[in-house]
C-alpha cells in the first residue's frame, strides 16, 4: 500500500437550512462549533438530511489520492451504528481500504452537521463522538508497516489515548507526513507539534498562519530559516499567494491558479495534500508535486464539499 491515513472518522451530514435556523439555534454563520451528544441530537431532529459523506480531514486527502489511482487505506474510529456503517461503506465505494473493525462503542460515530444557507455559506456543528477516543489498540501495526507513507492529522492529537495511538503509529512507520490541521490545534499543542516537526515528521503540511504560530513569528523569512534547519520537507500553503516547499536549502514555489470562481473553501488543504503526495509517491519532482497539489485544491474550491466527483 502506498499511503495509509489515520484521522478523525467523521460523517458529514449535509443539510440545507434557512438563515433563521442558525439564528434560532445561536449558531454563527461560517464557523465550526463543537457540541455534546444532546445538543447534536436536538439539532439533527429538526433537519432534513440531503446527503451523508465519509469525511474528516485526512480521510478527504486519502479519498483524493484514491481518485488519482493510488492504493490507499484509512484508520479511524467509528461505532457499530447507522452512521458508522455509512462511514465504512462511503470509503469502500471510493476504493479506500478501511483498516478498522467497528464494534458497539459507548459513544456514537463522530458526526459533523454541514448547514448550507441560501448564500452557499457553510456552518458546521461537530460532535466528535467515538472518533476522538482512538487508542493504541485501534492502530493496525501491520498496515502501518506495509505502507510507504503514513499520513496523520493534527486534529487527531490529544492528551491520553489519542497521543498513545499517534506515537505508536509514528514508531512503526516507514515515512511519516502530517498536516498541522488548524491554527487553534497548533496553539493548543504547540510544544508537542514543534517537537514532531523538528524531530519526527518527514513531511509537514501547514498553512502560513499555522507554521508562523508554531515558531512564534509573523515573518515568512523566519519560517523559511526554521524549515531549512529541520532538513525535512515542509509544505506551506499561502492561499492566493500560492504554495512553497522547503527541504534543506532547496526552496520551490508554485503560484496559485488565477481567475477561479471560489464557491467553497472546504477541503482546499486536504486536496492540496492529496495532489502533492500523489506526485511524491509517483516519483515526480517537488515542483511537479506542488503543481499537482495546487491543481487539486483549485478544483475543490470551485465546488461545494470536500470531494471531487469522478
Amino acid at each position: 500500500m502506498e499511503i495509509l491515513g489515520i484521522g478523525n472518522a467523521i460523517i458529514d451530514v449535509i443539510c440545507k437550512v434557512e438563515n433563521t435556523f442558525l439564528q434560532n439555534n445561536s449558531l454563527t454563520k461560517s464557523t465550526m462549533k463543537l457540541v455534546d451528544k444532546n445538543e447534536f441530537e436536538k439539532l439533527l431532529s429538526n433537519l432534513k438530511v440531503e446527503e451523508t459523506v465519509s469525511g474528516g480531514s485526512v480521510a478527504n486527502s486519502i479519498v483524493g489520492l484514491s481518485q488519482l489511482g493510488n492504493k490507499v487505506g484509512f484508520i479511524g474510529k467509528v461505532s457499530n451504528d447507522d452512521f458508522g456503517k455509512k462511514y465504512e461503506d462511503g470509503l469502500k465505494k471510493e476504493n479506500v481500504k478501511y483498516y478498522y473493525k467497528k464494534k458497539k462503542e459507548h459513544m456514537p460515530t463522530g458526526t459533523c452537521l454541514i448547514l448550507i444557507t441560501p448564500d452557499s455559506e457553510r456552518t458546521m456543528v461537530t460532535f466528535l463522538g467515538t472518533a476522538g477516543k482512538i487508542n493504541e489498540k485501534d492502530i493496525d501495526v501491520k498496515a502501518v508497516k506495509e505502507s510507504k507513507i503514513l499520513f496523520l492529522e493534527g486534529y487527531l492529537w490529544d492528551e491520553g489515548d489519542p497521543k498513545k495511538a499517534f506515537d505508536k503509529a509514528i514508531e512503526n512507520s516507514n515515512k511519516v507526513a502530517m498536516s498541522l490541521s488548524d491554527l487553534f490545534c497548533v496553539e493548543r499543542h504547540k510544544n508537542y507539534f514543534f517537537n514532531l516537526v523538528k524531530n519526527k515528521l518527514d513531511i509537514t503540511f501547514a498553512n502560513e498562519q499555522e507554521i508562523m504560530s508554531l515558531i512564534n513569528t509573523n515573518k515568512l523569512e523566519d519560517v523559511v530559516e526554521f524549515s531549512k534547519t529541520t532538513k525535512k520537507l515542509i509544505l506551506i500553503t499561502r492561499g492566493e499567494k500560492g504554495a512553497l516547499a522547503i527541504k534543506g536549502n532547496e526552496i520551490v514555489e508554485c503560484k496559485a491558479k488565477k481567475n477561479l470562481e471560489v464557491i467553497d473553501l472546504t477541503g482546499a488543504g486536504d486536496l492540496f495534500a492529496s495532489g502533492f503526495l500523489h506526485g511524491l509517491i509517483n516519483k515526480k519532482t517537488i515542483k511537479e508535486s506542488l503543481e499537482k497539489g495546487t491543481e487539486m485544491s483549485s478544483k475543490i474550491i470551485q465546488i461545494i464539499g470536500a470531494r471531487l466527483n469522478h
